[in-house]
């Protein structure tokens, strides 16, 4: 058993061999819980988003980056026509098409 000692702010020093035993480190958030005449504290831990994996379930398969990549292209063609992908995969312009489709407006 460890004592603390709680300030005239109402702020209380948590003994070193304690904040070791629950791995607590400056600026770690704890819960105080009350129950009957004593007061439990635990520490809340900071989750990585890792920890949340498989917590909602998936609306539909994964396709696949690829299967990503050529929904997004059909979406920008659909919308943009005259964009294409290089040799690298990168969006270009074309300017003959985009020229053909300026002169054909007149």
């Amino acid at each position: 058993m460890e004592k603390g000692k709680i300030t005239f702010k109402g702020q209380v020093t948590i003994p070193k061999k304690i904040r070791d035993a629950l791995a607590l480190k400056d600026g770690d958030s704890v819960i105080f819980t009350v129950e009957g005449d004593h007061a439990i504290l635990n520490p809340m831990k900071k989750k990585s988003l890792l920890d949340f994996y498989g917590a909602f379930p998936a609306t539909r398969p994964y396709p696949g980056i690829e299967g990503i990549r050529e929904e997004v292209h059909k979406k920008e063609q659909s919308v943009l026509p005259g964009r294409a992908l290089d040799e690298k995969g990168l969006h270009r312009f074309s300017i003959n098409t985009s020229i053909e489709s300026m002169v054909s407006r007149y």
